[in-house]
């Protein structure tokens, strides 16, 4: 993307302060966005994102500027402002050449393509589009449809004054279907969004008619359903998008970024009990095609497979290179950053409870009075504690070890840290859900992800 010695010459103007570190991140990103509302296109936008982001460390402090001039001169001015901003004396590099002798690291793709984005023309796009729309519009008591489908090619150059050089590119589709069901004055909505880090031959594995059907599904499911009643219960959550609960409230305070500042619950537990035996809990960079894969990471590491907990016993955080300054924690490959207009953070890629032994019919069986929360929707959670609240899209009364009727307006209350005690059973049908994730170096790409789950006990929102 750039000329080494050019690279080279603007870390070494950057270091002219006396930083003991230097990185420059160069991002080139192109994206599309197309939606169809009632099978018509309403909007279509294209978009380019281009710059570079120079940052330096001084110890464990962090001095970060950008800009969108990736000429010579805008990126050595770039550089001479970043190394004048800490206004200390101390110079390491007068003449801000560099003399680096740069080693490329060997990045093997985690996100390829057989139908590339960029090569695919938009009607191509629009044509999936509709046939998720067709398999939705009309089903049972749906009224409205809304189909949206997003890609991204971002390709990245990451070079420090270490003398690493990395490249990679990463790629990612999706297709998200709405849809509402309508009775009179009742409503119920329903929504399937799944994506990968892949081409678009990813809807040869998940067609588009299975993704306009479920949303269809939910809705329907849902419409007309009782409201689900207040209290305590025992909780199956379904796979998928229902690890989002332990990607909010747990799998943020196991980042450096909260544990460094001690505003995590588990800072300071390596090798504690934190959950019941039977959870085991990963954070993996490395799964080819997945929504939260990286060749490299943003600061240029390879990523890894990382446990975080194994049989309930916390092994690892997820460590970016200030984190492992701060807390002295190896590095993990989860520096990550939204793009060039942020300096990189511990973030998670793809998240999730790993696979137990038992089957989710095992695990609603053993509950005589209870609510199964099939769908997940979003929430809130508290930085820190992991106190959060999240509502559930699609679920349904337990009775006797069965499912019973749906309920509409349940939410899950309740405390990441604690729960993680009271998951006392863990099946084996794990599958990934993506998502955006948002923290401090942006909005990220991420997959959340679980097998179903038994909760013993957790605050249910409803109607008392």
């Amino acid at each position: 993307m750039l000329d080494e010695a050019l690279v080279a010459q603007v870390l070494g103007a950057a270091q002219r302060g006396g930083a003991d570190f230097a990185e420059l991140f160069v991002e080139d990103r192109v994206n599309t966005a197309l939606r169809l509302h009632q099978g018509e296109l309403r909007d279509a936008r294209d978009g380019n994102l281009f710059g570079a982001g120079v940052r330096l460390l001084y110890g464990t402090q962090v001095v970060y500027a950008y800009t969108n001039d990736v000429t010579a001169t805008g990126l050595l001015e770039l550089a001479r402002q970043v190394a004048q901003a800490r206004g200390e004396a101390g110079v390491t590099d007068t003449g801000g050449a560099g003399g680096l002798d740069f080693t490329r690291v060997n990045v093997r793709p985690m996100q390829v393509a057989r139908e590339h984005p960029l090569h695919a023309a938009k009607a191509r796009k629009l044509a999936l589009m509709r046939r998720a729309h067709a398999a939705a519009a009309g089903v049972g008591a749906v009224r409205t449809v809304d189909v949206t489908y997003l890609d991204m090619v971002q390709r990245v150059l990451i070079a420090n004054s270490e003398g690493l050089w990395a490249e990679d590119e990463r790629l990612s589709t999706r297709i998200a279907c709405t849809a509402i069901a309508q009775e009179g004055t009742d409503r119920a909505t329903g929504s399937s969004n799944p994506g990968a880090g892949r081409g678009l031959e990813f809807f040869e594995e998940r067609p588009p008619e299975e993704i306009g059907a479920e949303a269809a599904r939910i809705a329907n499911a849902m419409l007309g359903a009782a409201y689900a009643p207040a209290g305590k219960y025992p909780v199956v959550i379904g796979n998928a998008f229902g690890g989002v609960i332990f990607h909010e409230a747990c799998g943020h305070i196991l980042e450096t970024t909260a544990v460094e500042k001690n505003a995590s619950v588990f800072a300071g537990k390596i090798g504690q009990r934190i959950a019941h035996d039977c959870v085991t809990a990963v954070d993996d960079g490395t799964i080819p095609g997945a929504w939260g894969a990286l060749g490299v990471d943003d600061e240029g590491m390879v990523p890894q497979r990382t446990t975080l907990i194994e049989r309930g016993v916390l092994k690892s955080y997820m460590v970016d290179r200030v984190g492992h300054l701060k807390t002295g924690e190896a590095r993990t490959g989860s520096g990550r950053r939204a793009s060039y207009r942020y300096a990189p953070a511990s973030r998670m890629r793809s998240t999730f409870i790993d696979a137990g032994d038992r089957t989710p019919e095992e695990l609603i069986r053993g509950v005589q009075h209870g609510i199964y929360a099939r769908t997940m929707g979003g929430g809130s959670v508290t930085p820190g504690t992991g106190d959060y609240n999240f509502a559930v899209n699609e679920a349904y009364m337990i009775r006797g070890g069965e499912v019973a009727e749906p309920l509409r307006g349940a939410a899950l209350v309740g405390n990441g840290a604690q729960d993680l005690m009271n998951i006392v059973g863990v099946a084996g049908d794990l599958h990934l859900g993506q998502g955006m994730c948002g923290s401090v170096s942006g909005s990220l790409p991420t997959d959340v992800g679980q097998p179903h789950i038994l909760i013993s006990e957790i605050t249910v929102g409803g109607r008392a």
